[in-house]
């Protein structure tokens, strides 16, 4: 299979999955694609580290490994990969004007290879899946990420191997600042390991990760109530 195939495949994948026929799904996705919305599940994913960590120096160490995998996903994407590859955004490709449905005037600045919301997002998802070690919390920290990526098909804003490529850098930023963040944990803190039902085995609370999952769901009742009261 030839790079002219793989861009086929591409452009397909993206014309079936870019909206514009309903203004429910068009306002669910805006909706879901902003980072203000998110900011309730931010505060609590650090509401959640503060909570479960006893020394400043841990909570900080956590901080700076997050903001690491920011910087080694979304970072080298915006200021590095995406000049280098220069590749036009589906919204703003010739060969795809008229065929690719803008949402609501949604737009996008800067070039299109690889996609900083979904590498953003999963980095900040896989970090949190090793850091935690909750199922559920895991579950729903991809299914966030993954989530995310559509959006961006959806809004013509990024071709499938964007956000292909994002999910996969983001999985390498989060798990290279987790290693990193136990390297140095493991410099600074005794080995504890948690036996208990009401923490995971990294000795975060059951209790305070249904905090985070109720969070997460009331955030994407609100985009549902948005949605529909958009359409009325």
């Amino acid at each position: 299979m030839d790079i002219a195939n793989l861009i086929d495949i591409d452009n397909s994948i993206l014309l079936l999955l870019n909206g514009g026929e309903s203004m429910f799904v068009d306002t669910l996705m805006l909706t879901l694609t902003s980072g203000l919305t998110w900011i309730p599940l931010y505060i609590a994913l650090l509401f959640l580290v503060i909570k479960n960590n006893e020394k400043w120096s841990y909570i900080l160490l956590i901080i700076s490994c997050v903001g690491l995998s920011l910087i080694l996903s979304g970072g080298v994407s915006d200021h590095i990969v995406k000049d280098m590859v220069a590749r036009p955004r589906p919204i703003n490709e010739p060969s795809l004007y008229g065929i690719i449905s803008p949402i609501r005037g949604y737009q996008a600045f800067g070039y299109s290879f690889y996609s900083s919301h979904a590498a953003n997002t999963m980095s900040v998802a896989v970090f949190f899946i090793l850091l935690v070690r909750s199922r559920i919390l895991g579950i729903a920290l991809v299914l966030w990420a993954i989530v995310n990526g559509w959006t961006r098909i959806y809004l013509g804003v990024h071709y499938p191997s964007d956000v292909l490529m994002g999910l996969l850098c983001g999985i390498f930023a989060g798990t290279i600042s987790y290693l990193l963040f136990m390297y140095i944990y493991k410099k600074i803190s005794p080995k504890i390991t948690y036996v208990s039902s009401q923490y995971t085995r990294m000795g975060y609370s059951i209790t305070d990760i249904d905090m985070v999952m109720n969070v997460l769901m009331l955030t994407l009742a609100y985009v549902m109530i948005k949605s529909v009261i958009i359409v009325f």
